[in-house]
């Protein structure tokens, strides 16, 4: 359980939506540090849950399933359990197994192009990885299936979702595992 020195609301002081929030991430994760602590500014964590979440990664303009495929690309390369455990469950929800959600680490083969591109873009956007890009070769073949509004939409997802973990490593409102290389556990 992290130990946050953010103030956190108890569920019973949120309003409605944010308790249902609260309960989600609870029974995903265990630990609903993220919603107690940013309910101290209601307005981000509505920005958060339906400006980003309800308005971007739910909908927009790219299928959810490359989107819950990059987002849990994205957190088991930065170590956050807690995102994992929802991330899993996020992405075996879009419709992919255990093999395939396993294989997201290692042997991508299973993968169709688009999904192989979008894991590839994915490790681009990792935030260990200082020299990241996007080259002309991944570009190429992102644009096989995705538009350049599109490929901007995956970028701004994974630089939202990246900028949020290390957000929550530093308040420290999740928990990491033990290979998280950016806030060790």
């Amino acid at each position: 359980m992290p130990d946050t020195p953010m103030t956190r609301t108890p569920r019973e002081a949120l309003p409605a939506d944010f308790q249902q929030a609260w309960d989600m991430l609870n029974g995903l994760t265990g630990e609903p540090a993220f919603i107690e602590a940013m309910a101290a500014a209601p307005e981000l964590l509505k920005f958060v849950m339906q400006d980003f979440y309800g308005g971007i990664f739910f909908g927009g303009r790219v299928a959810e399933k490359y989107k819950q495929l990059l987002r849990l690309r994205l957190s088991l390369a930065h170590g956050c359990r807690s995102c994992n455990l929802q991330n899993v469950v996020g992405t075996r929800g879009a419709g992919y197994s255990d093999a395939a959600i396993t294989s997201i680490e290692g042997d991508r083969a299973s993968f169709d192009e688009a999904e192989r591109a979008v894991l590839d873009f994915a490790d681009e956007m990792v935030m260990t990885n200082g020299a990241g890009r996007l080259t002309p070769d991944l570009h190429a073949r992102l644009k096989r299936h995705f538009d350049d509004a599109q490929i901007c939409e995956l970028a701004v997802v994974a630089g939202f979702i990246g900028g949020m973990a290390k957000m929550a490593f530093v308040l420290d409102l999740v928990e990491r595992e033990p290979v998280c290389a950016l806030a060790p556990a």
